[in-house]
Parts: structure tokens; sequence; C-alpha cells
């Protein structure tokens, strides 16, 4: 059910995704065939004008032709450049380069302009009968520039706001989470104090009274041990939240500690998993022992669950890392393995593929890793029926 349910978060982003993007680009079609619709009038009414420049051609009235050029062509919205039929600018408007300036240096920015400008829009002939006495060239209006980027704007705008509003979003989200996080568990280590309290004191009077009875006595050592166990599970729980005491500790003792755990217990678990630990760091490493047995204790019972009732082994490959992270812990099991859908999901909380899962010991695994630590956790490697490798770096 709850993998059910990423699923169907995961295909309603996508849903949201596509359905944005479509919106985008119809946005941006719309826009430019607004555009596109802009031009092709803008066209019409200098094809228009050009009608009339080349009838004032053909009466040879050069009042006419300047009348028509100045009073007419030039009072239009948009850049215009008049050239002969060489392309030598003869006349323009609407340009960085002041109208009225006709200096060598002045046309040939002009010119430059002119060429960029047919690259975009066809320049019109200026005829007589059958020769070409010039070009009109011209480029959009101010309006049609706005009117172009006026989608990628509103579009910046609209992304930068959802941006924000995302971030903001999360950073709330993740706080309330972690508030709700921190409270339960120390909720959870108020609550267990009391009874485990109670339980050492009653264990303590038992033995004093069987102390001639050997079998009563052992029982009574392995209810001490499990209820050391919830003692050690209340200290875990009331360390979350506060910042934890990391000091050099032998790794080599914390994961025999561990897999001794697990020995003792596979037996009755109906186990037949065999746990290696291999290791080539000499030194100590800086942790907190008892967090980051838990961190231990969840991979390994991630790693027993994959493999499941067949015969199988973990193993547990402590070596020397690099840069930021001097040390490496690799936890490999030759279990059932993941798929891509479920390996992008093991580390959120609440999500599981087991009936009675709570789906919290990975991402509290991760949380102990990441923010208590300093350190990194991660899946290196899974594939379904080959096993997972989740990698620790300190």
């Amino acid at each position: 059910m709850k993998t059910k349910l990423y699923q169907l978060r995961s295909q309603f982003k996508s849903f949201l995704f596509i359905a944005g993007f479509l919106l985008v680009a119809a946005a941006l079609i719309y826009t430019q065939k607004l555009v596109e619709d802009l031009r092709s009038e803008a066209r019409g009414i200098l094809e228009f004008y050009v009608q009339f420049y080349e009838q004032a051609v053909s009466s040879s009235n050069d009042e006419n032709l300047n009348f028509i050029f100045e009073e007419i062509i030039k009072r239009t919205t948009f850049p215009i450049i008049l050239t002969d039929s060489d392309g030598i600018p003869t006349g323009w408007k609407g340009l960085t380069v002041a109208s009225d300036d006709p200096s060598p240096e002045a046309i040939l920015k002009v010119k430059k302009i002119a060429d960029a400008m047919k690259n975009e829009i066809d320049p019109l002939p200026l005829k007589y009968e059958d020769y070409v006495l010039g070009y009109l060239i011209y480029g959009d209006s101010e309006s049609v520039q706005q009117l172009q980027w006026l989608p990628y704007f509103e579009l910046g705008a609209v992304a930068l706001f959802i941006l924000i509003g995302f971030f903001g979003f999360n950073s709330i989200r993740r706080s309330e989470q972690q508030f709700i996080w921190v409270g339960m568990a120390k909720e959870t280590a108020h609550q267990l104090g009391t009874p485990i309290s109670s339980l050492m004191g009653w264990s303590a009077l038992l033995k004093d009274k069987c102390e001639q009875e050997p079998e009563k006595i052992n029982i009574l050592n392995e209810i001490g041990q499990d209820i050391q166990r919830l003692e050690t599970a209340a200290q875990r729980f009331s360390q979350i939240g506060s910042k934890p005491d990391i000091k050099p500790e032998n790794i080599d003792e914390i994961v025999h500690a561990v897999i001794k755990y697990y020995n003792r217990r596979l037996p009755q678990m109906h186990r037949k998993v065999n746990l290696q630990y291999v290791s080539t760091i000499q030194e100590k490493v800086p942790i907190n022992a008892n967090l980051f047995q838990w961190v231990l204790e969840n991979l390994i019972k991630n790693a027993l669950d994959a493999i499941g009732t067949k015969n199988g082994t973990v193993t547990i490959n402590a070596q020397k890392g690099n840069g930021k992270h001097p040390f490496i812990i690799d936890v490999i099991d030759d279990g059932k393995g993941m798929d891509s859908k479920i390996r992008k999901n093991i580390f959120r909380p609440g999500f599981s593929t087991k009936k009675r899962g709570w789906g919290l010991g990975l991402n509290l695994a991760k949380r102990i890793v990441e923010e208590y630590h300093g350190g990194k956790l991660q899946l290196k490697e899974s594939q379904p029926g080959e096993g997972s490798t989740f990698r620790i770096q300190i």
C-alpha cells in the first residue's frame, strides 16, 4: 500500500510537470503567432508605402520622394532603413544611430544593423519598371519586441515565485518533521525510562531469591540482557535532537557487538545467515558509538529482510576512504535486491515494501549518519535478484 502511494505521488508529479510544460509551450506558440501576425501586418503596410514610393519614382519628382519617405514611411513605429541598389544606407529611422548623421562611421554602423535585420525579415525592393532602385529594410517595432520577450519574463517570474515557495514550503515541512521526530523520540525515551528502571529492580530482587537455582538464574540473566537492550534503546531515543558526543571509537568492537547481537537471535528468527566482517581500518573512527551501532543494526536488519528465509550472507566491509570522508563501511547482502522504483524511495520516511514495516529504519539511519556525524549514507548498488550494498562514509 505504501509503495503504491509513493508511485501515485511520483505519477502525479510527472502529470504536473507535463501539464506545466504543455501550458508553457502553448503560451510561447500563441505569443509567437501574434508576433508573426504583427510582422505580416507591418509588411503589408510597408508594401503599400512602397507602391506609393514607386509611383513617385515614375513621376520623376524628388519632392514626392522626399515627402513619402520623410512624412509617411518615417512616421511608422518600427525601425526602417532605406538603401540604394548596392545596399548602402541613404536614410533611416528608429535606430540608435542619429538619422541626421551622414558621416561614414554612422553609415557603416547602419549597414551592419541592416545586414542583421535582413537575416530576420526579407527587405522590400524599390523598383522602377524592371530596375531595382533600392531596398526598404525594416525590423520589429518596440511593441512587437516586448511582446516577443513577454512570455519569457512572465514564465521566469512565475518560476522564481514557485521556486521560492517550493523551498520555503520544504523548509517549513522539514522543520515540522524534525520537530515531530525529535518530540516522538524524546517522549518514547521518557515513557520507557520508568518501566525499565522498575524491571531492573524486579530482576535484581528475583536474582537474590533464586541464588541456589541455576536454571532460573540463567533465565534471569537473559531477561537482564533484554532489559539492558531496552535501556540502550531508550538512551538512543533520548539522544535524538541533541548534539551527540562524538569521539574516536574502535569500529571493530562496535561491529562485533552488532554481529554478536544478531547471531544470538538468528536461530530464534529461523535464519541461516552468515554475518561476516572484513576491515582494513587500523585507527579509531570519530563517531557516537551508541547511535552508530543503531545505524548498523538497521542496515543489517534491512539486509536480513532482503535475504528472507533462504540461506545467505551479510558482509560488513570497513576500509579507508579519501577526502572529506576518510572512512567507508559497506553493508553487503545477497538478497532479493531492488528495482529502480523502490531504490529512489527507500530513504523516504514511511516508505516500506513490508506489510508490517513502518518505513523508518533507513530514514533514521540516514539522519544519524548525515545530520549527527556529518557523513553520508547511500545505496551504492542494488539489482533485482543480485543483492544490495549500502555505503556509509564518515
